[in-house]
């Protein structure tokens, strides 16, 4: 059977938390697919084509995994992608009520759809993008919280 699985987020910046669920999930998928959110309504720090840039350099040493921009509703997303699996990384509990809730809806719009929760390690379970965009404005070093080539990239821009 071959599964692909979609693990979306807005990924403003890629985190090494997102990328410890990265790691897992494309070991147990055939396809992961990175999708990275257009997301208007969030004031993103980083454009989309810079997050998918940035992404994919982060990404490039795992075969299985495609990063790709979207916008719209996710389930659509999914269906043209022939997707049934959608990942996403658990940090807490309010991460895991949040979830749930989408859960329920993206199963009323999308019965076949599985969705797999990955609790992320204790290591990187405080590190959230918000946070890092923090770090960011105000020139802090973010070099502990994302992937080499991201913190790279933000210290030459």
């Amino acid at each position: 059977m071959n599964i692909t699985a979609v693990f979306p987020g807005t990924f403003d910046p890629f985190t090494v938390g997102h990328l410890d669920i990265v790691k897992r999930g494309a070991a147990l998928f055939d396809k992961l697919i990175i999708a990275v959110a257009n997301s208007p309504s969030k004031n993103t720090l980083f454009d989309l084509d810079t997050r998918c840039k940035m992404t994919r350099d982060a990404l490039s040493l795992y075969k299985n995994v495609t990063v790709v921009p979207f916008s719209g509703m996710l389930v659509d997303f999914l269906k043209e992608n022939h997707a049934n699996v959608l990942l996403r990384g658990i940090r807490s509990v309010h991460d895991y009520d949040y979830e749930a809730q989408l859960t329920g809806m993206y199963g009323a719009l999308m019965p076949e759809l599985e969705v797999v929760f990955l609790n992320t390690k204790a290591e990187v379970s405080f590190i959230s993008s918000t946070f890092v965009r923090e770090i960011v404005i105000h020139k802090g070093d973010v070099t502990p919280f994302v992937p080499e080539n991201i913190a790279d990239y933000i210290r030459s821009h």
